[in-house]
């Protein structure tokens, strides 16, 4: 067999995985109801907690399972595209707030606007639209010149890659003891927190934390080994296959459904191909929808009234534009970034927390002013 018909056909290899790892993410998120946004309106609303140990659960398992495959060699957290030397502190600050309150005014993030479309909301599918739409602005469009003039110039480029362990110590020989040590100290907190409400540890908030988590190692096993190519057959070059940003890339929502739109649209273009991000989209879109129906719980649900429909639009548009500025969604940078250990991932995901409070805060004034 040649290496070109080897190569495409390690090529679908990776897109059908990343499709099926995606459709068990979407199957997963709707059956267990796991919810960045969710759960921060649990806190913030009632002072239930649950929701977040499954979060951080998911967090832990993703640490922990992304550090052993970099610890025995299985990929390189250096190829990420979290862990480049370039930092830029605004951006994720800047792109976590907006990002957190938009998620609030859409009643979820982006993977969570993907579940609900494949469940049957109009309103989860008009998030998506338009979070995809302002997302591909920012990246190619008039918000990508005051992205990068306004936001990114305020950054600085990094000695070494951006990840805990490096910067640390500086990469050599202490660079795989410092990661395991900064990993297991990572998880360790997050599961002493887990299991400090053990009442609270149901099957649903187990299998969606731990479900979750292990989705995101397996992603990041088929983009970084599976699809990595030492030698392109007829550039030489090293490259990781059908990815967009040409490096290793985990589960992500908000770049890659600006790519799903694309692809869509210009699909006649031969130029356009399926990759790791588009086809794990499709997989959240189709495994949402399979478990809705096969639980029976698919139920078609449209907009209440105007400001709903202004609030999901809003929300859909700053999701878009923050997620693009800030490199990533809850998921993109609070779980694929945050299991790479990346600095700038662990302070999207702080920022984007904080908006969210942000947002909650805001809706609840907002009742109290109409009341």
């Amino acid at each position: 067999m040649s290496p070109a018909v080897d190569l495409a056909s390690l090529s679908t290899q990776v897109v059908a995985l990343a499709f099926v790892l995606g459709a068990i993410f979407g199957a997963l998120v709707h059956r267990t109801d796991f919810c960045t946004m969710g759960s921060v309106a649990d806190i913030v609303g009632y002072g239930d907690w649950t929701r977040m140990r499954q979060w951080a659960l998911a967090i832990a398992v993703a640490v922990a399972g992304t550090t052993l495959l970099a610890t025995f060699g299985v990929i390189d957290p250096a190829a990420s595209f979290y862990t480049t030397k370039r930092f830029t502190p605004l951006a994720y600050v800047l792109g976590g707030l907006l990002f957190g309150f938009g998620m609030v005014l859409a009643g979820g993030c982006g993977s969570k606007a993907l579940v609900r479309a494949g469940a049957g909301s109009l309103k989860g599918l008009v998030v998506v639209c338009v979070l995809g739409l302002v997302a591909y602005i920012s990246l190619r469009g008039v918000l990508a010149v005051v992205r990068v003039r306004a936001i990114e110039s305020a950054g600085f480029d990094l000695a070494t890659t951006q990840d805990l362990p490096t910067l640390l110590t500086g990469g050599g020989a202490a660079l795989g003891a410092a990661r395991v040590a900064v990993a297991g100290l990572i998880a360790a907190a997050l599961l002493v927190f887990v299991l400090r409400d053990r009442a609270a540890l149901t099957k649903e908030v187990v299998l969606g934390g731990v479900g979750v988590g292990a989705v995101i190692v397996a992603v990041w096993f088929v983009s970084g080994h599976l699809g990595h190519v030492i030698e392109h057959p007829e550039t030489l070059d090293e490259v990781y296959l059908r990815t967009n940003s040409g490096r290793m890339e985990a589960l992500s929502f908000v770049a890659p459904v600006a790519w799903t739109l694309d692809y869509l649209m210009f699909f006649s273009d031969t130029s356009k191909v399926i990759t790791v991000g588009v086809a794990s989209v499709g997989g959240v879109f189709v495994g949402a929808l399979l478990s809705s129906v096969l639980g029976g719980r698919f139920r078609w649900e449209g907009f209440r009234d105007t400001e709903d429909t202004a609030n999901h639009l809003a929300g859909g548009a700053l999701m878009g534009f923050g997620g693009v500025t800030a490199m990533g969604c809850t998921i993109g940078q609070g779980l694929s970034g945050v299991s790479m250990l990346a600095a700038g991932s662990i302070i999207t995901l702080a920022a984007i927390v904080a908006g969210a409070v942000a947002g909650l805060r805001y809706q609840a004034w907002r009742v109290d002013r109409m009341a």
